[in-house]
């Protein structure tokens, strides 16, 4: 059986058809089922009903956007700068593996997050100890974090409109729209949020936001024009690419 399994799924272009096999076949249910929709395109997390980011089991439904490796930077530098008790925001935070994370690693944390898909919201309910929004950004979030946000992490979408169709197919097919559609340019949601965050971040709060190494430039920028002290920075290994900003005083 298991040979079988991997066959199918090497002939379907798995690159790790051994390791997902594996994985198939110990997640239970009918396993011809799993192996078909995996074979279709289905990303492997969302056939499995989840997905390991940052050592935590995240909860993942079909149609919604996959942690990514690379999103671990964002995590690693929000830690960096935040203490237990902060108020977190995990803003477009999808299944809310990133909020999520931060808290795991920094410890007890208000905890806040907030995305427009209600299939994201589902699953970040499963996955956040805390409060979990549903709304465009900062009209999902309720008056009385306004001026109190401590640490702002934002996973916008940033993949330009006519990059979306060159991304890879289980990406493109298999997840929300909205979870990748950044604009014209990749940018128009982070402006949104740069626009937003001052009136909902504390004094000295860090917003932290992931890009792409090729829109890294132009996101800087962005955050200069919003009136934010900004860096970039990158881990090669993870092929991640983060700008952290302060709001200047």
């Amino acid at each position: 059986m298991t040979a079988a399994v991997v066959d199918r799924l090497r002939a379907a272009g798995c690159v790790f058809a051994e390791e997902e096999a594996a994985l198939l076949l110990a997640a239970g249910g009918e396993l011809d089922d799993l192996v078909a929709r995996r074979v279709a395109g289905e990303p492997l997390e969302q056939v499995l009903g989840w997905a390991e980011f940052c050592g935590l089991r995240i909860a993942v439904e079909p149609g919604v956007f996959v942690p990514r490796r690379r999103t671990r930077l964002l995590v690693r530098e929000a830690v960096a700068v935040a203490a237990p008790g902060a108020l977190v925001l995990d803003l477009c935070c999808g299944t809310g593996a990133v909020g999520a994370a931060i808290a795991a690693a920094v410890g007890p944390v208000e905890l806040h997050a907030a995305d427009v898909d209600p299939a994201a919201v589902r699953c970040a309910r499963r996955n956040v100890a805390g409060a979990v929004h549903e709304g465009d950004l900062f009209d999902a979030l309720p008056d009385g974090l306004r001026g109190r946000v401590d640490v702002l992490v934002a996973n916008a979408p940033y993949v330009p409109t006519d990059a979306i169709a060159l991304m890879p197919t289980d990406a493109r097919d298999h997840e929300a729209r909205a979870a990748l559609d950044g604009g014209a340019d990749g940018l128009d949601v982070q402006r949104r949020v740069l626009a937003g965050a001052g009136k909902w971040l504390a004094p000295g709060g860090r917003l932290l936001v992931e890009t792409s190494g090729r829109q890294a430039p132009a996101t800087l920028g962005a955050f200069t024009a919003a009136g934010f002290r900004a860096r970039v920075v990158v881990d090669e290994e993870l092929a991640g690419t983060v700008v952290v900003g302060v709001r200047r005083t």
